[in-house]
């Protein structure tokens, strides 16, 4: 869907987040390498994507926000966009008294060295899909089964483990209204 909507867009589509959930479901990116599959889950599908990145894992717990913008018209280039996401989760967290930071060697958002939310990209036509995924309330068991980005014995951890959880409608919420804050330049 979010292929499709990228490809249809014109100069005067506005620009949009798009929140879902998924299923338990690996999925890898161009980058992917099959050595970054540790164990093989029957029960749990592959699934092959045109983002950058290496192997994830997504499943119910953890929101994902596809971030479908325009970057030629919002005058972003792809490092700003990157750094932008990032740094949205980092301020969401922070209104939660929870201290995060990104790396420059590995896109995403850390906990103390744990990683809580990942991002990878796609760009076509100067406009991004694909997007963030922050960890809240999930079985975190099947990131065991992988090198979660491609790092090995990267550490994974998620909201509930630093903070009493609010809702998910106030998570949705205050998280995408950061990416808006921190993109004025979109066409929310």
């Amino acid at each position: 869907m979010m292929k499709t909507f990228t490809n249809n867009r014109t100069d005067k589509t506005p620009d949009e987040l798009w929140l879902v959930e998924h299923p338990a479901v690996f999925t890898q990116g161009l980058n992917g390498k099959a050595e970054h599959i540790l164990v093989q889950q029957a029960e749990i599908e592959i699934i092959k994507t045109d983002r950058g990145g290496q192997i994830t894992y997504h499943a119910p717990g953890q929101l994902i926000i596809y971030v479908l913008v325009d970057l030629k018209r919002a005058k972003l280039s792809v490092r700003t966009l990157v750094h932008t996401l990032e740094q949205a989760i980092i301020n969401f967290l922070a209104e939660l008294n929870i201290t995060a930071s990104a790396r420059k060697d590995a896109p995403g958002v850390y906990i103390e060295q744990q990683k809580i939310a990942s991002l990878g990209l796609k760009i076509r036509k100067n406009r991004s899909y694909h997007g963030i995924a922050l960890n809240i309330d999930m079985d975190l068991t099947p990131f065991q089964y992988i090198n979660p980005c491609g790092l090995n014995n990267l550490k994974i951890t998620q909201l509930k483990e630093h903070c009493t959880l609010p809702t998910l409608e106030s998570i949705e919420k205050k998280l995408c209204q950061q990416i808006i804050n921190l993109l004025p330049s979109a066409s929310f």
